[in-house]
């Protein structure tokens, strides 16, 4: 039997449900705040991802999937969503029409990483980026963004953990004082942070293996060398959080996993006990000169990203279902070829009139046709052999009421129209109370 390849998963029809809500939710998360949605390629050029030899980030030594195709050029499956969207803006000059873009994005992801609960070799990520901007309220606007979507779906403690790492100039001082400190310690780093200490000092602080050691706990906090303006920049997005109402949690060693970031970088956490100390479920920050670097103007932005699977596992643990259970207007058991007949020709014009409908294809007992009745959760269910047929009968039964009536076969559709629309009225009416 052939598997699947590891760190990969099938999507069953009993959960695709919840995954279709899932891109509803964002979709209309997304309306409210004007984003529109961009879709890329699942493969790239390589240069797309492996711009610097300097980046030091696990996802661009170690996590992407490269190959050669059969013209030999450099193609690298895409291992997150930010910079297919930035070569897109580049190549298809977004910025000539829209000075500020504001794009989103759903799709699948791949990192060669270990697998394990809620993360994947291909993995699906939902994410927002917004170009031409490099006001502070915007970077507020991506977090508001991210936290209305997770309350969106049922979670409500949100709390934003959000750092600066300041403009060019603070990040350069910054650096030579991470130097000359984590020098003196250099025989004590990981082999990953002595690579990093030559190539990019700042990711030391997103190391996971030296992270509780007394020295690195003591390291120099970026706060304390942010010029003027990046301090000013950064209490704008402290101020418009507050204004908002958002909880939010100023955490010093927080730079996040990719190279192209300054300013403001953010990880949204919720408080989901079953995922004990990784419960980040989203991230991100600004990046003022990735465009620039794929060949575009100087342009700023800032983005976010989401692994979906982690908003619904999230969901899940929470006990909220975000989808209802699977339904459909009418199941026809039709007992005889003529009636099945006859079934197929009348369920084919109430599926054009937009009702979902069912019937048996397997001949099966008239007991085991009531059972997938129940099975599909039918409003309706309409019976009728060949006798009923001769006099274009039938009996249909509303299954919320129990009630039982005979009617004309040519009338099922306007009759199961006007029960839904009398349910639907009913639903809306004002309490007499």
């Amino acid at each position: 039997m052939i598997t699947k390849p590891k760190g990969t998963y099938d999507v069953l029809p009993l959960e695709s449900k919840e995954w279709q809500k899932l891109e509803e939710v964002i979709r209309k998360i997304c309306k409210l705040y004007n984003y529109k949605e961009i879709r890329t390629p699942i493969f790239e050029s390589s240069d797309v991802f492996h711009r610097d030899q300097n980046d030091t980030s696990d996802m661009v030594t170690k996590e992407t999937y490269d190959f050669k195709d059969r013209s030999d050029r450099g193609i690298t499956l895409r291992p997150e969503g930010t910079a297919g969207v930035a070569r897109a803006f580049v190549e298809n000059k977004l910025y000539v029409d829209n000075p500020v873009s504001k794009l989103f994005y759903m799709g699948p992801m791949f990192r060669y990483e270990r697998p394990q609960k809620g993360r994947n070799r291909q993995f699906s990520q939902f994410g927002v980026e917004a170009l031409g901007s490099d006001s502070a309220y915007i970077d507020a606007e991506v977090i508001a963004l991210g936290a209305s979507l997770i309350r969106a779906l049922g979670l409500k403690d949100v709390t934003v953990k959000i750092n600066s790492l300041g403009d060019e100039e603070s990040r350069s001082k910054y650096k030579e004082v991470l130097v000359n400190y984590f020098s003196k310690y250099q025989d004590c780093l990981c082999d990953d942070c002595k690579n990093r200490l030559v190539k990019n000092p700042l990711r030391i602080l997103d190391c996971k293996v030296d992270r509780d050691q007394e020295f690195f706990k003591a390291a120099p906090k970026i706060n304390d060398y942010l010029n003027q303006e990046s301090k000013d920049r950064f209490k704008k997005v402290l101020d418009s959080l507050d204004s908002m109402d958002l909880k939010y949690v100023i955490d010093d060693n927080l730079v996040r996993g990719l190279d192209y970031y300054c300013h403001t970088v953010f990880e949204l956490e919720v408080n989901v006990p079953e995922f004990g100390a990784q419960n980040v479920i989203g991230a991100g920050g600004r990046y003022n000169k990735l465009i620039s670097d794929l060949g575009g103007p100087l342009t700023p932005g800032v983005g976010m990203a989401f692994g979906m699977e982690r908003l619904l596992l999230a969901t899940n643990f929470a006990g909220k279902k975000l989808a209802k259970d699977d339904s459909i207007h009418a199941y026809f058991i039709a007992l005889g070829e003529k009636a099945e007949k006859e079934a197929l020709k009348i369920m084919n014009a109430c599926r054009i009139g937009g009702l979902s409908c069912e019937m048996d294809y397997l001949n099966g007992s008239l007991k085991s046709q009531f059972k997938k009745a129940d099975k599909n959760n039918a409003r309706f269910t309409i019976i009728f052999g060949e006798n009923e047929l001769e006099e274009m009968k039938c009996n249909i039964k509303d299954n919320e009421t129990d009630n039982q009536e005979t009617i004309s076969l040519l009338e099922v559709y306007n009759y199961i129209l006007s029960k839904l629309n009398k349910a639907s009225a009913c639903n809306t009416c004002p309490s007499k109370n």
